[in-house]
């Protein structure tokens, strides 16, 4: 078990390594519901160290060394983003985790705000690489996988348009 978590802690920081692999396995090694739920709390553990590295970071060392334009609309598009939206960001199966940690940390973006967006979004995006499980290229040619992926960040945004509802998340 501790190696499934290890791996997919691991591709929360190393982006060259494939989460939808890492996930089947844990659902090959432990079945579908444990394997998913491990896989989950592993990959949102590792994308909240990530971002807290990064916000921790951000305040000596990148915000001195990158002061060019395009950054500066970056940052301010993150510091800006909806809670919502970045749920969907999150969610999406193919959305590099690495960049959104490093710039929701860069520009540090609340914690709790990161956190609950992780844990909603995090949780559809394991699922469909759990029970899809397919490549990049299959994916985006089947059908059937483009409506689960649909279905899925639509289940995500009203989760998180409803938990935003009630917890006023800034």
């Amino acid at each position: 078990m501790l190696c499934g978590v290890l791996l997919i802690l691991l591709e929360s920081i190393i982006p060259a390594l494939p989460l939808g692999v890492f996930v089947a396995l844990n659902i090959n090694a432990f079945g579908l519901i444990i394997g998913i739920i491990i896989s989950w709390l592993s990959t949102c553990l590792g994308c909240y160290l990530s971002f807290l590295l990064f916000s921790f970071i951000s305040k000596k060392f990148i915000k001195e060394r990158f002061k060019n334009t395009k950054l500066k609309k970056i940052i301010k598009k993150m510091k800006t983003i909806d809670f919502s939206n970045l749920v969907v960001i999150i969610a999406l199966p193919f959305t590099p985790a690495f960049l959104v940690n490093i710039a929701a940390g860069i520009v540090r973006m609340s914690k709790q705000k990161f956190l609950l967006a992780l844990l909603i979004g995090k949780i559809f995006m394991v699922t469909f690489w759990g029970c899809v499980g397919k490549s990049l290229l299959e994916s985006i040619t089947d059908i059937k996988t483009i409506i689960i992926i649909s279905l899925l960040i639509l289940a995500a945004y009203f989760i998180s348009k409803w938990l935003n509802k009630k917890m006023k998340i800034e």
